[in-house]
């Protein structure tokens, strides 16, 4: 019986017996013996109706890199383990860089909603940034789940907004532990373009541990958060950065991969890093004993990152390391097979990302979807799967219940929109038109490409089809309206 309904058979009795207080009291105390049971069993019930969600999500990991998506040359035995257990996508999208892909996951909604349209404020103690934070009027994952009785922590990279009431604590999570900004070095956890800042944080103490290697720290935290609540519901999110620049793998990976060309094998090495500190986190919950109780997805924030220039540019940078040390992304060493593009643009190299989800206890195993989904259905998912209450804002993602139990469900996702700074692109079937602006000529240009091909996105057809580039333009400019408003 719902406890709505026990309540309810209660106070009937109460109204009853009004005319006489103590005879109503007297009934309570009476019939308490019967009720008590059947309240305890409702709570256990809903107990077991919590199951805890464990996020993992990597930073510039690309397109096809994990073993089971094609990259046979890398190492990644713990996801691919994840692919084996659940449901593993091909046609994932997240975002072409970090800030918006993170805002998308974590509210369900396009990022251009809550302010996120260029690099966010990344340093707590600096001068507040010109563009700002995510707004705090966005409801997070961790405030969704908070209201459900979970426990919510963050490990690892935020990058929503560094300014104090913007932060992780801001948002819905109980506790925090990482770094604010895009990304750190891992020995001296300083942000390294221009002249640097450090950047570590314990919840809103910036925290000093100079010279432990980040990835293992985070990790370390994640570790003990779980095995310290194992007997209660959890939403955690480790948000790691890696293998985002600085490549720098832990120790038993320096030397690996001696067979691959560079840049190939410095990116191989960090994957096989995080790929490695996924494995810990698994291993904890199983020796915890939640596995089977625990809701696991994977994914990639964009795609690999082909960033590359002179490393430390200034004397005296704030890290101690000085002018030329490198540490970027050596020109690039993600695999994205026949597709082509990297992080920051819009092909489907920069947006489409490796994506699984695992819970051997109610969804298939070693299954894959080909249906287009996004970061954004996320949201609705887990609301759909625990049973949660959906939040008071309008949600772009849709739930992705009928696609992990059907592979012939259609997506819930005919048209796709991306918007960030002065670029856009929408997709429509096998057609993605890509908006970009000349800020030097103040000139706005448009490519069209076609997915279906041999060679996908290689060829510009927007001269070819006009009437194409004018129906892709207007669905862009309906949508844009939208997002303004609401």
């Amino acid at each position: 019986m719902e406890t709505r309904s026990i309540m309810k058979s209660i106070s009937v009795h109460c109204q009853v017996f009004s005319p006489g207080l103590v005879k109503c009291y007297q009934w309570l105390k009476i019939t308490s013996l019967l009720w008590l049971p059947l309240l305890a069993a409702q709570y256990s019930t809903n107990a077991a109706d919590k199951p805890n969600v464990l996020i993992l999500f990597t930073d510039d990991q690309g397109t096809l890199d994990v073993n089971c998506y094609g990259a046979k040359d890398l190492h990644t035995p713990n996801m691919d383990k994840l692919a084996e257990t659940g449901v593993r996508f091909t046609q994932a999208y997240a975002h072409t860089v970090c800030c918006p892909s993170r805002a998308a996951l974590l509210t369900g909604r396009h990022p251009n909603r809550g302010g996120v349209q260029n690099w966010l404020q990344g340093d707590r103690n600096g001068a507040d940034s010109k563009n700002g934070n995510m707004f705090s009027s966005e409801i997070t994952l961790a405030e969704v789940f908070k209201e459900a009785g979970y426990k919510t922590a963050l490990f690892g990279k935020w990058h929503l907004g560094a300014k104090v009431g913007h932060g992780p604590l801001d948002q819905g999570f109980d506790h925090y532990f990482g770094h604010l900004s895009g990304f750190i070095e891992n020995y001296r956890h300083h942000f390294m373009h221009v002249k640097g800042y450090h950047d570590l944080y314990e919840n809103n103490e910036e925290i000093w541990r100079k010279g432990e290697y980040f990835p293992e720290m985070m990790v370390d935290e994640a570790v003990k958060y779980i095995d310290e609540n194992s007997d209660d519901p959890f939403f955690a999110m480790v948000s790691f950065n890696l293998p985002h620049y600085p490549e720098q793998p832990e120790g038993q990976f320096k030397n690996a991969f001696e067979d691959l060309e560079m840049p190939r094998r410095s990116y191989a090495r960090v994957m096989a890093t995080v790929d490695n500190q996924i494995g810990r986190i698994i291993k904890q919950l199983d020796d915890s004993g939640i596995r089977d109780d625990t809701i696991i997805i994977f994914s990639s924030d964009n795609g690999h990152s082909e960033e590359n220039n002179n490393g430390v540019t200034v004397d005296d940078h704030t890290s101690g390391y000085p002018k030329g040390y490198y540490y970027l992304a050596n020109g690039g060493g993600g695999y994205t097979g026949k597709w082509i593009g990297h992080k920051g643009d819009y092909l489907e190299g920069g947006v489409r990302v490796p994506a699984i989800i695992s819970y051997p206890k109610a969804l298939p195993q070693g299954e894959i979807r080909d249906q287009v989904v996004t970061v954004m259905d996320w949201m609705p998912t887990l609301i759909d799967m625990i049973r949660l209450t959906k939040p008071d804002a309008y949600l772009d993602g849709r739930s992705m219940i009928s696609i992990l139990n059907n592979p012939t469900a259609p997506t819930q996702h005919p048209v796709l929109y991306f918007d960030w700074q002065d670029k856009w692109a929408v997709r429509e079937g096998d057609w993605k038109l890509i908006s970009l602006f000349n800020r030097k000529t103040d000139e706005r240009s448009y490519t069209l490409h076609n997915l279906a091909e041999a060679n996908p996105e290689v060829k510009d057809y927007a001269q070819e089809q006009p009437a194409l580039v004018a129906h892709l333009k207007k669905l862009h400019t309906a949508w844009a309206e939208d997002v303004n408003q609401r």
